[in-house]
């Protein structure tokens, strides 16, 4: 369910702080590998684009 959760706010493009969200949770066994590395790889673009 939080892995829905966080991928939904990441298409909505909720994304301030969620690169330390997405470690926290990873940290605390809350996300799975693949979870965090698929999460994370949608968070780079977002990101990209706030940066331009």
């Amino acid at each position: 369910m939080l892995y829905r959760t966080l991928k939904r706010m990441i298409e909505r493009g909720n994304t301030e702080g969620m690169a330390e969200k997405l470690d926290i949770f990873f940290a605390a066994n809350k996300l799975t590998e693949a979870q965090y590395v698929e999460l994370s790889g949608l968070l780079t673009p977002a990101q990209a684009e706030v940066a331009e």
